[in-house]
């Protein structure tokens, strides 16, 4: 029935209308095919970019992971680069020794092998059977450093398993010869201390490795042949120092121990001409063969360069740094410093602030005359230093303190430098300033010391003092070298010839007159410095020093002696002067050096 007004359909309105439901449902299933389409596709490039990122960016890390899981490797260790001193002399090198592994998953009779290898490497039954059974690693490490006749009878032994590869042990031809600045290796070769540790990135060299297929459980595989990946060999380092200097400095310096009964002796010996270190000597020492690596204390105490390291009051020997501060400042004009022909007062009692300071002259009952700068420096007269400090003022002595690297780290190339103690210039008071000018009341390391008086007779000029003069290959290949590197001007260079002049009289004239050489022109300074402990002087204990340097019209040399608590005798005049002379004396004989004057 058709309602009124609704036309019947027709034959042509239903097929119109299956037409239409037909499109309808072609267009659903198009976009829902293109729908699937596009799903697979996206799929197929998400699978496909994270292909790509596995094969090209996870490359480099996969590969390893690959590698390591198809083979088992027993490392091939490098030959740690050999160091030697300016002219070639061997300080430390290499003995060939052999390491012994075991690949527990390979190992097929667990009680022969411990029996033998127990024997053979004189190591208990139980602890080798340990190490052969642990399967947590792929390799453990049996014995290092082994000999080679231990090598030889793993070989013979045909046990499965069990490996050796080539090892290197530390070798110092000259046992204790320049100790704390060479340094020493771990067991691994490792460098630890000294230069050993400090330039260990170019001793260590890379390793290499045997490597074997085996299959998931790491068994070695049948018929498998093994692949060699060598080591890559250390660079070798050519030092600064010279041997027969160091052997000098060393042997005086060690009778001078012993007879003086002394706590510790030491010397540095530079280049003025550009900080180059030709020497440095610690004693009490010890064998770098041998260190006592049963007994850390002992060993972090014999093991440390005190040179650079370590601080202390450096008594007379700082009025260089005083008189070269008052010079420049009387060249440039400044009406508060001392002309070299202002005559200082004869000997007397300074007070300042409330502190009494004397000449050491008063203290043995003694006087001297009016003294010019030179005579201050011969006779090392305290209140004459004080004048000169307290006359150029906090801020102009403390400017040359700066210039002269007090209160800074040298930037010598060794770890555990210390940058001495200096009383802030804010908070110095005048007796804190007065003390300074001859020595007291400021802390240095004999380095920074021995650098700031080569300065002041060198032209007044500051390099960077340094340890390594290259880097380089056995072919001869240099990967580095260093050049010398002024880092700034302290005085002026007539200053600082008028000042190596005064202070050749010192050695000619003065108190240093026991470093005095017969036809060679030596400058010096002697130190005498008593020791605080807890705040307070401490009764009967001095630093004996000697601050010297040849020839004094163009010094090549220098060196700073210190003797620390000497029995008897304790003055730098009669303990450290000598010792100076001698030294410089034995340079003067191993290097063929002509008088410069008859």
């Amino acid at each position: 029935m058709w309602r009124h007004g609704q036309q019947p359909m027709g034959c042509s309105d239903k097929r119109r209308l299956t037409i239409k439901h037909t499109d309808f449902s072609l267009t659903v299933l198009r976009k829902r095919l293109f729908a699937v389409i596009a799903a697979i596709a996206f799929l197929f490039c998400v699978f496909l970019a994270r292909f790509l990122y596995v094969q090209v960016f996870w490359r480099q890390t996969l590969l390893p992971l690959a590698l390591d899981q198809w083979t088992r490797e027993i490392p091939v260790n490098p030959e740690r680069g050999k160091i030697f001193d300016r002219n070639g002399e061997l300080l430390a090198g290499n003995e060939t020794r052999y390491s012994v592994y075991a690949r527990a998953s390979a190992v097929q009779d667990v009680e022969k092998t411990s029996s033998v290898l127990s024997a053979l490497l004189a190591l208990p039954y139980e602890e080798v059977k340990k190490l052969i059974t642990d399967r947590s690693r792929s390799e453990v490490t049996i014995l290092r450093q082994a000999e080679k006749s231990l090598a030889e009878g793993i070989e013979g032994s045909g046990l499965s398993g069990v490996y050796y590869a080539r090892d290197n042990r530390r070798f110092y031809p000259h046992g204790a010869l320049a100790s704390q600045v060479l340094g020493f290796t771990a067991m691994g070769n490792e460098g630890t201390t000294g230069l050993e540790r400090y330039y260990d990135d170019f001793l260590k060299g890379e390793k290499g490795e045997i490597l074997y297929e085996t299959d998931l459980v790491g068994k070695e595989l049948e018929g498998s042949a093994a692949a060699y990946l060598p080591a890559t060999d250390g660079y070798d380092l050519r030092l600064t120092l010279d041997y027969r200097i160091q052997t000098i400095a060393e042997e005086v310096m060690g009778r001078t121990l012993e007879s003086t009964q002394a706590k510790a002796a030491r010397c540095v010996v530079l280049d003025p001409s550009d900080f180059s270190v030709l020497a440095m000597v610690n004693l009490p020492s010890y064998d770098l063969n041998e260190p006592p690596r049963d007994d850390m204390a002992t060993l972090n105490a014999l093991s440390r360069n005190n040179l650079l390291s370590d601080v202390y009051e450096p008594g007379s020997t700082f009025k260089v740094i005083t008189a070269a501060a008052d010079l420049e400042e009387w060249k440039k004009g400044n009406g508060g410093a001392f002309s070299p022909d202002y005559i200082f007062p004869s000997s007397r009692t300074r007070a300042v602030d409330g502190t009494t300071i004397k000449c050491w002259s008063d203290h043995k009952n003694g006087k001297h005359a009016n003294l010019d700068l030179a005579g201050a420096l011969n006779n090392s007269c305290n209140p004459c230093f004080v004048d000169m400090a307290l006359s150029l003022g906090k801020e102009t002595f403390y400017s040359y303190l700066d210039a002269f690297g007090f209160g800074g780290a040298t930037g010598v190339d060794f770890f555990g430098e210390a940058t001495g103690l200096l009383v802030p210039e804010g908070k110095v008071r005048d007796c804190d300033l007065a003390r300074i000018g001859f020595g007291q009341s400021v802390a240095v390391t004999p380095l920074q010391l021995a650098c700031a008086a080569a300065s002041a007779v060198n032209g007044g000029y500051y390099y960077r003092p340094h340890l390594l003069a290259e880097v380089f290959q056995d072919d001869g290949y240099i990967l580095q070298r260093t050049e010398k590197e002024l880092l700034r001007r302290t005085v002026s260079e007539e200053t600082s010839r008028l000042l190596a002049s005064m202070l050749e009289g010192v050695v000619k004239d003065g108190s240093g007159k026991n470093a005095y050489i017969e036809g060679y022109r030596v400058g010096g300074k002697t130190g005498t410095a008593q020791k605080y402990e807890n705040g307070l002087i401490a009764q009967g204990k001095y630093v004996s020093s000697f601050l010297g340097f040849f020839p004094a019209d163009a010094p090549r040399y220098l060196a700073l002696v210190i003797v620390d608590e000497p029995q008897g005798s304790y003055y730098g005049s009669t303990v450290s002067a000598p010792c100076a002379k001698e030294i410089f004396q034995g340079i003067i004989d191993a290097m063929d050096i002509a008088p410069f004057e008859v």
